[in-house]
């Protein structure tokens, strides 16, 4: 198998043709032809997906395939993927709520509008905390995006007012580089993040405690909501992890909230990618 192409890279670069041809003489023969390549790939692909369905255990065999980023993309532009819309949004936000706990509560479906644009509600919001906003965020578009990607915008009730939200940056790049709003930037040493323990690590100049709980990888600034301490040599029962010093409690599956009362830890959004973790840094760092 060749290299993967960078597609959402052409996908861009298609954009911003389109937008040249349209600014000339020759716009309408662009968009035209634009519009017959896309009904032919288009009825190409339709054309598969019939004879897949076609065979024993098909639809399940197409429900497999559109799990595929890339393919699920593809059908879902074309409006022939085999998993309703509502039902990939709705598994999107399962998949992020335990990320999100205390800090969003509940995440509820509205609906999508006629111009493409989900609509949710989000209740209990840490209204004035930075790090939840960048969170949910986060967390909740690039679940959907991933999901549905032919949703035209994700519009969000009761979210807290947040700073500038963060760019999406190369892998090793820089605030500088990310318009000083912030980077995704890799972790080192994930792999040897053994299930049930804590681990600190240092990225970008800010402190952090990479925990493995449940099958599940978590990123926290590594300081102790309740004294300060640093939380490296925490102790970790399940989801619990519990300050040496003080022996304050936060639950790591409900984005670090106190389970004695009082503030939470800063939880920080991870990111898997081909080469590895990646974890969000906010330009303003971690106080």
């Amino acid at each position: 198998m060749g290299p993967r192409r960078d597609l959402r890279g052409t996908g861009e670069r298609i954009e911003a043709l389109l937008a040249e041809l349209r600014s000339g003489e020759d716009a309408a023969r662009a968009e035209e032809l634009v519009r017959l390549l896309m009904e032919l790939y288009g009825g190409g692909l339709e054309r598969v997906v019939e004879l897949v369905r076609a065979e024993p255990g098909g639809e399940d065999r197409l429900r497999r395939l559109a799990a595929d980023p890339l393919i699920g993309s593809l059908l879902a532009l074309h409006d022939l993927h085999p998993v309703p819309l509502q039902e990939r949004i709705e598994d999107a936000l399962q998949k992020v709520r335990p990320y999100l706990g205390s800090h969003a509560g509940g995440v509820e479906l509205l609906g999508t509008d006629e111009h493409g644009v989900v609509h949710l509600r989000l209740e209990g919001t840490c209204h004035g905390c930075p790090s939840s906003s960048v969170t949910v965020n986060l967390a909740i578009e690039q679940a959907i995006r991933e999901a549905a990607p032919e949703v035209a915008g994700i519009s969000v009730e009761g979210l807290a007012t947040a700073p500038r939200p963060l760019q999406i940056a190369p892998l090793g790049s820089s605030d500088e580089d990310a318009g000083g709003d912030g980077a995704w930037v890799a972790i080192e040493g994930v792999g040897t993040v053994l299930p049930g323990s804590v681990q600190p690590a240092e990225v970008e100049g800010v402190a952090l405690v990479l925990i493995a709980a449940r099958g599940e990888l978590y990123a926290y600034a590594d300081r102790c909501a309740a004294c300060g301490a640093r939380l490296g040599d925490a102790s970790l029962h399940d989801t619990v992890l519990a300050c040496r010093r003080c022996g304050a409690r936060f639950d790591v599956r409900r984005a670090g909230t106190s389970l004695d009362g009082g503030s939470h830890l800063h939880p920080l959004p991870l990111l898997f990618e081909e080469g590895g973790w990646k974890v969000a840094i906010p330009s303003g760092r971690v106080a």
